[in-house]
């Protein structure tokens, strides 16, 4: 993977992680304005997820990079998207386009850090479905 530079996101946090993956999928967006997106297609999505917080857990880490990337990783590489129960073909609000999937990226590992004891936060998801296109997801409210 190639290093990049990421937009910040500001936060008050001490600690901030960030944690860059990748994963093959396919997906399709299910209505006539998406055009050629309407036919299942496949990318190589890159992600880079901040995480911030002010506590360091038993182990000295704000979080385990591998735990964070296994959760999305494992979840939807290999796979077709809309087949996952996050997304759905009735809803455009869940349909899989970059920027719900980044939206859902991060409640997948907000969900996983609330359980957390140190609580740390998911800050920002930054998705590239394609060298040219990107999409950064900020929560508006930070989960503590």
């Amino acid at each position: 993977m190639m290093q990049q530079i990421y937009p910040v996101t500001e936060h008050p946090y001490a600690y901030e992680l960030n944690k860059d993956f990748q994963f093959a999928a396919a997906h399709y967006i299910p209505h006539a304005d998406a055009g050629k997106c309407q036919n299942m297609h496949g990318h190589t999505y890159f992600t880079n997820v901040t995480i911030a917080g002010d506590d360091l857990d038993h182990t000295g880490f704000l979080v385990n990079f591998k735990r964070i990337k296994d959760l999305i990783h494992k979840r939807f590489d290999h796979r077709m998207m809309n087949e996952d129960t996050k997304f759905s073909d009735q809803d455009a609000e869940y349909f899989p386009t970059t920027e719900v999937v980044a939206r859902t990226i991060y409640e997948i590992i907000q969900e996983y850090l609330n359980n957390l004891p140190n609580k740390p936060t998911c800050v920002q998801v930054y998705l590239r479905e394609t060298p040219t296109s990107y999409c950064i997801y900020r929560p508006k409210e930070k989960t503590l």
